[in-house]
């Protein structure tokens, strides 16, 4: 028999604003589970962010650019729309906490109750990072804050020039 193996697709999706050394450590794990993983960026409404989905996506291909079946994407719509536009079959959710758990559970069975065909996993992010929220980056750098253990370094340069524009210099 020849068999065409399905691709294993995930799309790993979030706010990113701004993708931290915790979001990394899921991407570079995941990128290992899947044949292709798509880090989404998707635009919350109720937040308020510092760069633009475009500034986003831009930083999170700067920074993934080593891992070659990452792709970086935008969308605006229901998940399970999107999941299905992309064929792909697996969220992938990065877990800080219990608190993070209980919150991602019920996304996760939202999205199971719109679309049966589409698996959540939950990837428990590295110890060293469970305290890291891309808020707690941001308040840190806006008060010009070392960020430098926290982010990548491209991402800690355009935070650096985002809050000097906003804020002006030190």
């Amino acid at each position: 028999m020849n068999e065409q193996r399905k691709l294993r697709v995930a799309v790993y999706p979030g706010s990113f604003d701004p993708v931290t050394k915790g979001h990394m450590d899921i991407i570079q794990r995941a990128s290992r589970q899947f044949d292709r993983l798509i880090v989404a960026v998707l635009n919350n409404l109720s937040k308020k962010p510092l760069f633009t989905v475009d500034e986003r996506k831009e930083l999170l291909t700067q920074v993934t650019g080593h891992l070659p079946n990452v792709e970086i994407d935008s969308f605006r719509d229901l998940l399970v729309n999107y999941m299905d536009y992309k064929q792909a079959d697996v969220i992938v959710r990065g877990i800080r906490s219990v608190t993070d758990f209980e919150y991602e559970l019920q996304l996760a069975s939202t999205n199971h109750k719109l679309n049966s065909e589409v698996e959540t996993i939950f990837m428990m992010t590295h110890p060293k990072y469970s305290y890291l929220s891309s808020s707690v980056v941001k308040e840190i750098a806006s008060f010009h804050g070392d960020v430098s253990d926290l982010v990548p370094p491209e991402v800690e340069r355009a935070m650096r020039e985002k809050f000097k524009e906003k804020l002006g210099p030190n």
